[in-house]
């Protein structure tokens, strides 16, 4: 769903494990990581949307994970202007996005790539909170520490 700005609805996970270490995935053939990430159907909530991203991204369901938190507002990305499909319409120019903050409290193992026809990660691991920003392409930058800043009160932060 895009909005009339231009922007696709869409929710992000931070996964945390019980050591507060966070789930860190690599886009298939690319190296590029980040979080799990999905766009908000029409008729979906975001904590829906949530959901059904959780499953279909990394294979866990709603009794693998408790919610810790989430944003309170929209965090919003621009597109750098060669991954704009101009043809498509209605124009996608960015993602606007809430994140939410989730603990696993189910085995490890639980945690699958393949779940959905199109698997968007081939390789995921666990790292320190704050090694998203290393790591995460530019334009994402911002919008990741906005939404770990936000989030970071929520759960006890290794330094």
């Amino acid at each position: 769903m895009i909005d009339e700005e231009g922007y696709r609805l869409n929710v992000g996970i931070i996964l945390c494990n019980q050591d507060n270490d966070l789930l860190w995935a690599r886009r298939i053939g690319q190296d590029a990581w980040q979080f799990p990430q999905g766009g908000i159907q029409q008729t979906e909530s975001p904590y829906n949307a949530l959901l059904r991203e959780l499953n279909e991204e990394i294979g866990l369901k709603p009794e693998d994970i408790s919610v810790i938190g989430s944003t309170k507002d929209w965090l919003k990305y621009d597109l750098p202007k060669h991954l704009i499909r101009h043809g498509s319409k209605p124009l996608c120019i960015g993602q606007k996005q809430i994140w939410y903050l989730l603990r696993l409290t189910s085995d490890e193992s639980n945690i699958t790539l393949d779940q959905s026809h199109k698997p968007e990660f081939e390789e995921w691991r666990w790292v320190n909170y704050w090694f998203p920003l290393e790591e995460v392409v530019s334009f994402k930058h911002e919008v990741y520490e906005t939404a770990l800043k936000e989030l970071e009160s929520l759960i006890s932060i290794k330094k």
